[in-house]
């Protein structure tokens, strides 16, 4: 039996106004993704692949079409609300980390628990939980700019999982990392994945997407060129 969609987009296109310009950035795209899928959005810089990544990750509304997250169309909601469903349904990994630097590796992973209104003693237990399922249980004190960009990276990673969302939605996750330390990053989202979470990644890098995605988009100049799907 078929999984179900977790995300789909119906003819969405976003466009921009630059000046006189009118850049389309996405134009006229429609996907499925299922449940339990890896993802590759692929294309080089300026194929739209970020714009799609905000579209999918319901950080932007279309400019046309329609979005559904989880069967739920999202171009008509409040933003609060839009907001609460994508802290429970997805995990954001951004190639910059964006970690608060004021805040410990600790208090980071706890962020996307108190926008969800988890209790403080549930919300502890989880954090330490997740410090240990990234190997960072020494490291929960420490501030982003005393930790490595490995680390760094992990940290990250288990803030995306805090809410223990449906889908991680990686951009670039091993962008600003040496080779060895992408290779345990996505090794790390390979384990997610066998357990059941659909990872979407978004990457410039055909080898990786070849060799860790099962669905691959190929964007350029905002269009799906193709879709490659492993057996």
């Amino acid at each position: 039996m078929e999984n179900k969609s977790i995300i789909q987009l119906k003819n969405v296109a976003k466009y921009y106004e630059m000046g006189d310009n009118l850049v389309r950035a996405v134009d006229g795209v429609t996907l499925d993704i299922k449940e339990g899928d890896f993802v590759a959005i692929m294309g080089p810089s300026g194929s739209g692949k970020s714009t799609m990544m905000n579209l999918v990750g319901s950080l932007d509304l279309a400019t046309n079409g329609d979005i559904f997250l989880g069967g739920l169309d999202i171009e008509h909601l409040e933003e609060s609300e839009l907001a609460q469903i994508r802290g429970r349904k997805i995990g954001f990994i951004f190639q910059s980390f964006n970690l608060i630097p004021n805040l410990t590796a600790r208090e980071n992973i706890s962020l996307p628990l108190i926008f969800q209104d988890i209790e403080k003693e549930e919300r502890e237990e989880k954090v330490e939980r997740l410090l240990e399922l990234v190997d960072l249980k020494d490291r929960g004190n420490h501030y982003p700019n005393q930790l490595s960009g490995g680390q760094q990276q992990r940290v990250a990673i288990a803030r995306a999982l805090a809410n223990d969302p449906d889908v991680i939605l990686a951009d670039e996750p091993t962008g600003n990392l040496d080779t060895k330390t992408g290779e345990k990053v996505m090794t790390f989202l390979q384990e997610l994945h066998k357990k059941g979470k659909t990872i979407i990644m978004v990457t410039h890098d055909p080898e990786k997407a070849q060799r860790y995605a099962r669905t691959i988009y190929w964007m350029k100049d905002g269009k799906i060129e193709r879709v490659t799907k492993k057996r």
